[in-house]
């Protein structure tokens, strides 16, 4: 689990682009919550500030406790192996087979053969790819490519999911049954933050909305337990 903590945060760049502005919100630990707006709100931008891509222009970005601010450049390789990060356009390598792709994030961190199998057919079996280790990803569906992303991004047992536009190239479908693996993911506690602009398919799920607009918090919609069927937390 993870909580990810935004305490006034702006981002400009050089030439005098602002990004984010005065954005202040937080994430709990074991939360799901989606991240919504137009094209150039800021969506990208606030998820490369969790990853440290990129810093903070002014206030404080933290994820548990930690000041990203303060975390050196020899740190920043661990602070991101506590994050699984899941892409729009999947971003997998096609000379090489779905293990391997799962496996890179293993074999950069040094993990031993057998320890490194052992994950990656855990988290393939976890996403429903269990009997294609051995294919070639082009040869697959783009619900089966974002499937690997997936599994490569839990590989390494993240605290956090970060994913950017997971279902942007998908059908109804398929974009629910991949929300459906993050939902998965959640409820053994790991923390999820999903910037998506597919409203009619958030609005059916249970969990916080955040808005952004022109890099400002643009409102947000409380965990709706009702949409599930579930309890309503009187939100």
């Amino acid at each position: 689990m993870a909580n990810v903590l935004f305490d006034h945060v702006s981002k400009s760049y050089a030439g005098g682009h602002i990004a984010l502005t005065d954005l202040s919100f937080e994430i709990a630990q074991g939360e799901m919550a989606f991240l919504t707006g137009h094209s150039g709100a800021g969506k990208s931008t606030l998820l490369k500030l969790i990853m440290l891509m990129e810093k903070a222009s002014q206030g404080q970005v933290l994820v548990d406790g930690v000041n990203l601010a303060r975390v050196s450049q020899s740190n920043i390789p661990f602070h991101r192996r506590r994050i699984g990060v899941v892409f729009q356009n999947h971003q997998l390598l096609f000379d090489r087979s779905v293990f391997e792709n799962v496996a890179l994030p293993l074999r950069i961190s040094g993990y031993t053969s057998r320890d490194l199998e052992r994950r990656v057919r855990a988290a393939l079996d976890k996403v429903g790819l269990l009997n294609k280790e051995k294919q070639n990803p082009i040869e697959l569906s783009g619900g089966e490519q974002q499937r690997i992303g997936i599994a490569r991004a839990v590989v390494n047992k993240p605290s956090l999911i970060l994913a950017d536009e997971p279902t942007g190239n998908l059908d109804p479908k398929l974009s629910a049954e991949i929300m459906n693996l993050f939902e998965q993911f959640n409820d053994v506690g790991v923390s999820v933050l999903i910037a998506s602009h597919d409203l009619p398919l958030i609005n059916r799920l249970p969990h916080r909305v955040i808005g952004l607009s022109e890099g400002r918090l643009a409102g947000e919609r409380a965990a709706n337990y009702e949409a599930s069927g579930g309890p309503n937390n009187g939100q």
